[in-house]
């Protein structure tokens, strides 16, 4: 949408023409944005959380030695045909880092200890509960297959295998395989730095004495905890006076220091909402409105090289906005390209819900299993503002833009939060 259509359809507001649905406005805003291409290296515990900037190629087989996954005894398979019960001899024992230094011949048998290298000349391992130990005479009451409970050098990671591609989030399994491969630093992207402050003449810091008409500033915390979850480097600027030159200001300082602005409130139609405005000055919208409840009013644009996100004032509203929108494209931003898909579920609605045509609609939810169905319930009253209505949700029902009314017991989409938060 150009930014003359943007200005101009201020007084048509309600028209739903005039905004942009929900996958439109995310394919859009993904299509105008870029990986950062910046990498730092950093030690192996610092990278939890980070995003890998480097193809990691094994240097050695993981694990290095053929070894035991029991406990029980090491033998030579063919020893083990012929008139049952076959009995052995045992010879030695092999321990995780202290292996048995001789090697197999027939009709032997050495103990061994999950982890510990397979004897030479073993090639399978009998669990310890199959046999029966008559001093050096161990008899087998059961006969594996040739290489059971055996595993080879390389069976997790081969020699010169790539274990991590670039866009790999560093989980707690990737810091151990990364030791195990003897990695003790790591290339990782820099992070994403993001700025956000808040809009509104009726907010008010924590610890002020609230005067009859005003708020406190509950969205820069909810902000911050959205963005510190995600590990961006994160510049907090504050309450911003509803005055366009406060505005100007703010929003070319944080261009300054930052590859992403959010911004709470100030982005719809009043005669104090100046964001959008302003933005159209120090930088571009490239569009302002999405049919979408709550968060309708979502600007996205830029200031210079940042690219500029101008959420709703209603806490709620503020919420949903940045788990649908902002969030992915920082996920993107910051170099992470295999995340999981976005998880949706198909859940009993056991509560019926109005619903308009021609929008999406985020219901704060509570999803439980009942007799092995999954079913949502919404958590009560749906107002933005209602900030308590998402602490007790623990996921949202997506009704899409031609969806109509839901009745009791219908199936609707449901995504959890524990995918998003």
């Amino acid at each position: 949408m150009s930014i003359d259509k943007i200005q101009n359809s201020a007084d048509c507001f309600e028209r739903e023409p005039d905004m942009m649905s929900v996958r439109s406005a995310r394919a859009e805003i993904r299509a105008l944005v870029e990986p950062v291409t910046e990498s730092v290296t950093v030690a192996l515990r610092d990278a939890l959380g980070r995003v890998l900037a480097e193809s990691v190629r094994s240097p050695i087989d993981v694990p290095t030695h053929t070894n035991s996954a029991m406990d029980g005894f090491a033998v030579r398979r063919a020893d083990l045909d012929g008139t049952p019960p076959p009995t052995l001899r045992q010879i030695g024992a092999a321990f995780a880092g202290h292996p048995y230094a001789g090697e197999i011949q027939a009709g032997q048998c050495v103990r061994i200890m999950t982890g510990a290298a397979i004897p030479r000349g073993a090639d399978t391992v009998v669990m310890q509960e199959h046999t029966e130990a008559h001093g050096d005479d161990i008899t087998f009451s059961e006969v594996p297959r040739h290489g059971a409970n055996v595993r080879p050098a390389g069976e997790d990671i081969a020699r010169g295998q790539i274990a991590m591609t670039p866009g790999t989030v560093i989980t707690p399994a990737a810091l151990g395989l990364l030791a195990s491969l003897g990695r003790s630093e790591l290339r990782v992207w820099r992070p994403l730095r993001v700025a956000f402050f808040s809009t509104g003449d009726e907010l008010r810091p924590l610890g002020s004495v609230l005067s009859r008409g005003q708020i406190f500033d509950s969205n820069r915390y909810t902000v911050y905890g959205m963005l510190k979850r995600l590990g961006v480097e994160i510049f907090d600027l504050g309450l911003v006076a509803d005055e366009p030159q406060a505005l100007r200001t703010i929003l070319r300082q944080a261009a300054s220091i930052a590859d992403v602005i959010i911004s709470t409130g100030g982005v719809s139609v009043g005669e104090a909402d100046f964001v959008r405005s302003v933005l159209a000055e120090v930088g571009r919208v490239n569009f302002w409105k999405i049919a979408m409840k709550p968060g309708r009013p979502l600007a996205f644009g830029n200031v210079g090289d940042a690219r500029f996100f101008g959420l709703p004032g209603n806490p709620v509203a503020v919420m949903v906005t940045f788990y649908q929108f902002v969030q992915p494209v920082l996920r993107y931003m910051r170099g992470e390209h295999e995340h999981a898909p976005e998880l949706m579920l198909r859940a009993r609605c056991l509560t019926p819900l109005r619903k308009k045509t021609g929008r999406t609609e985020y219901v704060r939810a509570l999803l439980a299993e009942e007799s092995g169905d999954w079913t949502v319930r919404r958590t009560g009253p749906q107002g933005s503002g209602i900030l308590n209505s998402m602490v007790r949700a623990n996921c949202f029902i997506v009704l899409a833009d031609q969806q109509g009314n839901v009745a009791a017991g219908e199936w609707v989409d449901v995504q959890p939060l524990a995918g998003l938060i």
